[in-house]
């Protein structure tokens, strides 16, 4: 069983549960952490899932939000226990985006707006090897071949004929016309763009230059769904140094609605392909 245990997603729904306990009790984060002699931001990391939680931790919020009832304690005991397992991104060691790759891994749909480059799900090898060192320089080897490693095996969930990803991508034209690595490397880039939006459960939208200005001009998102429903929606944006994620109701409710607004602004399905198809031929004839 524990190889099926998501250990991200069982850290935020145990930082979930712990957060309704100390608002059931009329407890500030602050009054907790005087408390147990700990400094907020732990109770806050604690409770957003962004930090292990120990089984000692469980017990001592516990203690300090007065939970008798011993079957709550138990679960959320184990519920901790789960989270310090490792998902199948620690076996390439240190991954700065993990908690994002363990949201994406139970996500039940993403929904994304890229600008300037095609998302990592549905990336190519050549691809990858080419625009990963491009957006971060410094990068070693070693370091390389193991993200293209990481972002290959995430794709996985997009295949997944048990339990497919639902994938909706809006993507600005620059994407299209920008020549990560080579004319050719684009052109197959775009022709697999073009297949796997052929999947039933895959839908992508180009946003032509033509359709001016937009929503998604202050920046990229992504916005993660889950079928249970004890797991809010979340909002991700990638950062340089660090990453947000946006989890209250009304911030995901504002990027529901810009996003709305792109899908609208953007071609349809077909008519995406379509360009698509045209811009892949366009690299094609820069290389003859």
């Amino acid at each position: 069983m524990a190889s099926n245990v998501n250990p991200t997603v069982r850290r935020r729904r145990l930082g979930q549960e712990l957060r309704r306990l100390r608002e059931d009790k009329g407890l500030t984060a602050e009054q907790v952490a005087e408390r147990l002699l700990v400094s907020q931001s732990k109770i806050s990391r604690l409770e957003n899932g962004r930090r292990s939680i120990s089984q000692r931790d469980v017990r001592d919020l516990c203690g300090v939000y007065e939970v008798e009832d011993r079957r709550i304690v138990d679960s959320l005991m184990q519920m901790a226990k789960d989270s310090r397992q490792q998902g199948w991104w620690h076996a390439f060691g240190d991954i700065p985006y993990s908690v994002y790759i363990g949201l994406e891994t139970e996500a039940a749909s993403l929904r994304t707006y890229e600008s300037l480059l095609v998302p990592g799900l549905l990336q190519t090898p050549s691809y990858a090897e080419a625009v990963i060192p491009g957006t971060i320089p410094e990068l070693t080897a070693e370091e390389l071949d193991k993200r293209i490693q990481v972002r290959m095996r995430r794709q996985e969930r997009v295949r997944d004929g048990d339990r497919p990803l639902r994938l909706w991508v809006v993507l600005d034209e620059s994407a299209l016309r920008r020549v990560v690595g080579s004319h050719l490397i684009m052109r197959e880039q775009l022709e697999h763009l073009v297949e796997v939006s052929k999947l039933p459960h895959v839908t992508v939208q180009v946003l032509p230059y033509g359709a001016g200005a937009h929503a998604g001009m202050s920046g990229t998102f992504s916005i993660l769904e889950f079928d249970d429903a004890a797991d809010s929606s979340v909002v991700y944006i990638e950062g340089v140094t660090s990453d947000l994620y946006l989890e209250k109701t009304n911030d995901v409710h504002k990027y529901t609605i810009m996003y709305e607004h792109l899908r609208a602004q953007a071609l349809s399905a077909d008519d995406s392909r379509e360009f698509i198809a045209e811009a892949a031929k366009a690299h094609a004839d820069a290389t003859s």
